[in-house]
């Protein structure tokens, strides 16, 4: 860290016990990551709760972070109906139980949970009188007002709320007005490639696309499969990799894709590589990146980290997915769900590449100052100190300037939404 942003000495002698609702690395996973490194980087220590292990576990591990594995109720929609209540409330009795018995284990001076789908962790904090930050990466925005208000409703209940994006606050505000307006924006803190290169000068074997990320109908992956067929039908030479893989339960959409891939002859072009935690060799062989979610997405992480390896971009036009992608000059935005937008938004960047490779370059520094993983850390370790504070009357007899900095907002950086 920079002398000016010196977090060193913030959060000495503080323990911050994170909630986590899964072990993989994806967008959200990625971020607690980020998370984790602000409270060690600022002279805390980390304990991280985990319902499973992972190779998110791993990488926490070798940070400095002390993982355990605590019995967690997840939250799924499914929970949500009439038929998943009796699961949950089950779940939620051996769950409180496990999660109480860590805490007083750990005894944190803070909780951060991160996600609205693990709410009992807020509970066993409000019960236990721990503050509690908790963290949102969601926003339903064309779910149910009903749904909305009960996945939002434990946040009443946390010491702090921060979201990803002022999209999220504003699916919030739809439901808890009141509790949207004290909800800080803090952008994530997204980590890029450490030597990336430059967009290759031409197109010669065709335009390399890349999708990243969870295999599931919402993504919109068999878009992107529909959009490569379609440039494909209109002579354009493209290719497609996609790296993710479904969760445990969904491997029937998985085979539904390669069914779509053979009913439209793209065997020789598409290529499915399942799971990958190092994403950036793929990043660096691609032209453009793909997020063509059909529905709300909160944020969208996989967009910043293709602009932040100086590749194009193209995202589905709704949500925070506009606010993640809006800005840059080699991003396209496209109507969701409509894979012959897609395929436009692609042959678009094909025709004018030249001037999309020049732009993509200067976009990834604009990236790297709005998604600073060192901003976020800053950002992340002064809340927990201010948290951490109120629980340490003794502490607050130093001069005003504590209580001053204890109720100030925390400027997360801006953020250009897309004008067409």
């Amino acid at each position: 860290m920079s002398a000016g942003h010196n977090t060193g000495e913030w959060l000495d002698g503080t323990t911050v016990l994170f909630a986590h609702p899964s072990g993989e690395l994806y967008g959200s996973d990625r971020v607690l990551i980020e998370s984790v490194a602000a409270v060690l980087q600022a002279g805390g220590r980390a304990f991280v709760a985990l319902p499973v292990s992972g190779p998110l576990a791993d990488v926490l591990s070798d940070i400095g972070a002390d993982v355990v594995l605590c019995e967690t109720p997840v939250l799924r929609k499914s929970m949500l109906r009439p038929a998943g209540l009796f699961r949950l409330v089950k779940a939620l009795g051996s769950g409180f139980r496990a999660e109480r018995a860590l805490v007083k284990k750990v005894r944190p001076d803070v909780i951060y949970v991160n996600t609205v789908t693990i709410p009992l962790w807020i509970a066993v904090g409000f019960v236990m009188r721990r503050p509690v930050l908790s963290h949102i990466h969601e926003a339903e925005g064309s779910a149910s007002r009903a749904v909305n208000f009960a996945l939002n409703l434990p946040l009443l209940f946390a010491s702090r709320v921060i979201a990803n994006s002022r999209y999220s606050v504003a699916v919030l505000a739809r439901t808890f007005p009141r509790l949207a307006q004290r909800t800080q924006v803090v952008y994530n803190g997204v980590v890029g490639p450490v030597s990336p290169s430059v967009a290759r000068p031409t197109l010669d074997d065709g335009l390399r696309i890349l999708y990243v990320g969870r295999l599931s109908d919402r993504k919109g992956v068999d878009v992107a499969i529909a959009a490569l067929g379609l440039l494909r039908a209109r002579g354009q030479r493209a290719s497609l990799e996609i790296v993710g893989a479904v969760f445990t339960g969904y491997e029937w959409y998985e085979e539904q894709l390669r069914r779509q891939i053979a009913e439209l002859e793209l065997t020789d072009s598409v290529r499915m590589r399942g799971f990958e935690a190092d994403i950036w060799p793929r990043v660096e062989q691609c032209d453009v990146v793909v997020v063509p979610s059909r529905f709300d997405e909160p944020f969208g992480n996989t967009a910043v980290e293709a602009v932040l390896a100086a590749r194009a971009v193209i995202v589905s036009n709704t949500s925070g997915l506009r606010e993640a992608a809006g800005g840059y000059q080699s991003s396209r935005a496209v109507r969701p769900g409509d894979p012959a937008a897609l395929a436009d938004g692609l042959e678009e960047i094909a025709k004018a590449w030249p001037d999309v490779r020049r732009d993509a370059e200067s976009d990834r520094l604009v990236a790297m100052r709005r998604h600073s993983p060192e901003t976020y850390r800053v950002t992340v370790a002064l809340v927990m100190h201010q948290l951490a504070l109120r629980e340490r009357p003794d502490h607050g007899t130093q001069p005003a300037r504590r209580a001053t900095e204890a109720n100030s907002p925390v400027v997360a950086p801006s953020a250009t939404p897309f004008t067409n």
